[in-house]
């Protein structure tokens, strides 16, 4: 998880140069920049598991479906909880934080943060 974790650490450094007044970041184009990190972090997290599992880099995933796939087939096996938690990951990080720029408050912020590095870890 070592290059997983590279990517959680760049986007929290993106974060600490990011202005803030009132618990709100000033700088949406930097947060979304923080999001977009953080979100590959949790992809490359998951390239990381299915490698171990016997897959090759050619077999790796390109998009959110087959990510969702991959969880189900390799890592969610017994237990939906994870594929939920990607799943709730992809629209608050990738699809509100990154594509949209919808996320601006610092605790809102920090707790997408936590949660992307609970899920790298869970999956270890």
């Amino acid at each position: 998880m070592k290059e997983a974790v590279r990517y959680l650490n760049n986007a929290r450094e993106i974060l600490k140069s990011v202005p803030i007044e009132d618990n709100t970041y000033t700088d949406v184009k930097s947060v979304g920049e923080a999001f977009g990190t953080a979100y590959l972090a949790v992809l490359e997290a998951i390239d990381e598991v299915l490698i171990r599992k016997g897959l090759s880099e050619k077999e790796l995933t390109k998009s959110v479906d087959a990510y969702r796939k991959a969880l189900q087939k390799y890592l969610a096996i017994h237990d939906g909880r994870l594929l939920r938690e990607f799943e709730s990951l992809y629209r608050v990080i990738h699809i509100a934080g990154y594509y949209r720029k919808l996320l601006d408050r610092v605790d809102i912020v920090n707790d997408a943060m936590k949660a992307a590095k609970a899920f790298i870890e869970k999956i270890k």
